[in-house]
């Protein structure tokens, strides 16, 4: 277990500065760039396993993924800056105390499919799949699920085009 994750594939590099709470919960790939400004949080470790797990020839640069249960990131999916990726989010239903102390919401697993690319500022909510070789444009927020060879973008992001085989 290097540098104390999980596992960390051959090849793979974490650019200065970035943020790692219990890398013990995180799983890295061979070949996988983890980009200077980038946030890997895994608040909690009563999960057992890999809570986050980017798998082989993931980029990233200046992105957060935030896991409670389950975020998977698959082969060579790509991660602009200022990506933020989680599998909760904060309740809000008590008017007594700031939402930053309420109870995180029942986590909800994020799967990024192989290939997949998500653009500049981009934010995938608890519970969403995001197909294969899918295009996510930048500021969209994904509030569902979105199919493979697809572009989607908005907020909320919705398929705007489908990417032709050849």
């Amino acid at each position: 277990m290097a540098g104390g994750f999980r596992s960390f594939g051959d090849g793979s590099r974490i650019l200065l500065p970035t943020r790692i709470a219990n890398p013990d919960k995180i799983s890295v790939g061979a070949g996988v760039l983890i980009g200077a400004g980038s946030w890997l949080m895994v608040p909690s470790r009563d999960e057992p396993g890999p809570v986050i797990e980017l798998h082989d020839r993931v980029r990233m640069r200046g992105a957060s993924i935030s896991a409670v249960r389950s975020v998977i990131i698959e082969e060579a999916v790509g991660i602009a800056a200022g990506v933020y990726i989680s599998d909760h989010s904060h309740g809000f239903d008590r008017s007594d105390m700031p939402i930053r102390d309420q109870p995180l919401t029942e986590p909800r697993p994020v799967r990024i499919g192989r290939g997949a690319w998500l653009g500049q500022n981009v934010v995938v909510m608890p519970g969403v799949t995001i197909g294969e070789q899918a295009v996510i444009g930048a500021n969209a927020v994904v509030t569902r699920d979105i199919p493979p060879r697809t572009v989607a973008v908005g907020a909320p992001a919705r398929v705007v085009r489908e990417l032709v085989s050849g």
